[in-house]
């Protein structure tokens, strides 16, 4: 952190706690659906689903979050949201050492973790714009964004081991702890946080669900930028259980080998996330944010020729390589043109919504993609995956039509 722009004490305690949570997180990644393999012995059909019904229904429990957290104080609600996702994580070991562990649970766990991600983003994301002057955004979100990939580079083959050591349900445990450390940084930010003042009626309303939807839609280049993202996260998504499927069941990669392959070429989300900012102010930020955006839908098909042994290691590490660069430079771009174009009023529900749709298309995408491969296979579904992706850049816009929207000029447009 030597050397950076100062962004203030309280800033730093929520990057402190973000950086916990990630670094958990990383540790922890994969750990579904390698539970899911080697401990309850299921299928490509199995993990897809796992993966999907997570993030579907996940998603519909968390309609109603994006109007509950934009009238609320969002530190209290990211505390909330941390010690849920701690408690459902700590229940698979309780009754892994029980012998009591189903795909049940697991299923009911992922549903809990998911809800939670979006109340927990949306809070985050409207607690950001409050804490950070405009002109910092991007610096901000650069910063998570780095923290992030730092954290997939270093977790996964420390997970990996963990697990190869003491067992499959050692990262989750971690992962648990993390969420735990990181409602007790955010606790520690201190100060005072004003309660939204609302101006509609005090009750939830129909119209309260659908504002975040409304304004994504209503907007020319936030409705492209959201229709491309959802495409290309669900088709990158849909690959990953499948991978765990082809990696470590039909070509025999250990847990450890599956983790270095993907999160070695992690350091290329952390070079990007870092080159944001920079390139930005040299080539424009829509300008950047288009680019990477056609770049990221280049690499994956690669992953559908994976062999055994080092050739295949090698070729995921440079496919993910890849990807993950123009990823950590497409992130932080999108996160803070997202806000910038939003109003204060509405920022939670925007991001609520935003998380939903992309949640929903994740899981309906994994859904599909996990029957594919059960009726042809775990290469052929991943070919097809990288293929589709391949034509997303289409849905990106085209040019910019809409200028940038204050807090004022969108409660007129409401």
């Amino acid at each position: 952190m030597a050397g950076r722009r100062g962004l203030g004490r309280q800033f730093r305690w929520l990057w402190t706690a973000y950086v916990v949570s990630a670094y958990g997180t990383g540790f922890g990644f994969g750990a579904f659906p390698l539970i899911a393999v080697l401990v309850l012995h299921c299928g490509p059909a199995q993990v897809a689903a796992l993966a999907a019904t997570g993030r579907a229904v996940g998603a519909v429990v968390a309609v109603p979050l994006g109007p509950w957290v934009e009238f609320r104080r969002k530190r209290p609600v990211m505390v909330t949201m941390d010690l849920v996702r701690c408690a459902a994580l700590l229940s698979i070991p309780a009754a892994f050492a029980l012998g009591l562990l189903s795909f049940a649970q697991l299923l009911l766990v992922s549903v809990a973790t998911a809800a939670a991600d979006i109340g927990f983003k949306a809070a985050s994301g409207a607690y950001l714009k409050t804490l950070v002057p405009p002109q910092d955004l991007l610096v901000a979100n650069g910063r998570f964004e780095s923290t992030t990939w730092s954290a997939t580079v270093i977790g996964p083959p420390l997970g990996g081991a963990a697990i190869a050591l003491f067992g499959p349900v050692t990262t989750v445990l971690a992962d648990a702890v993390s969420y735990l450390l990181s409602a007790l940084g955010i606790r520690a930010i201190g100060g005072t946080e004003p309660h939204p003042a609302r101006s509609a009626a005090p009750r939830l309303r129909a119209g309260d669900l659908l504002e975040g939807w409304r304004h994504i839609l209503r907007h020319p280049v936030l409705r492209p930028l959201f229709f491309n993202s959802i495409v290309v996260n669900g088709l990158i998504m849909a690959a990953e259980p499948l991978m765990a499927v082809l990696m470590l069941g039909h070509l025999g990669f250990a847990p450890w080998q599956y983790g270095l392959a993907f999160a070695a070429p992690c350091i290329g989300g952390l070079i990007g996330s870092r080159l944001a900012r920079p390139l930005a102010a040299r080539f424009g930020q829509r300008r950047t944010l288009l680019t990477t955006g056609v770049l990221r839908a280049c690499w994956p098909v690669g992953l559908a020729f994976v062999q055994p042994g080092l050739p295949g290691i090698l070729l995921v590490i440079g496919v993910q390589l890849g990807l993950v660069t123009c990823c950590g430079l497409f992130g932080p771009l999108l996160s803070t043109y997202r806000l910038e174009n939003t109003g204060s009023e509405r920022v939670a529900r925007t991001l609520t919504a935003w998380s939903i749709g992309s949640s929903a298309s994740i899981a309906a995408m994994t859904a599909l993609w996990g029957l594919l491969a059960a009726a042809t296979s775990p290469r052929t579904a991943i070919a097809l995956a990288g293929v589709l992706l391949l034509a997303t850049p289409l849905l990106l816009p085209r040019r910019d039509r809409a200028p940038q929207i204050t807090g004022e000029q969108a409660v007129s447009l409401g």
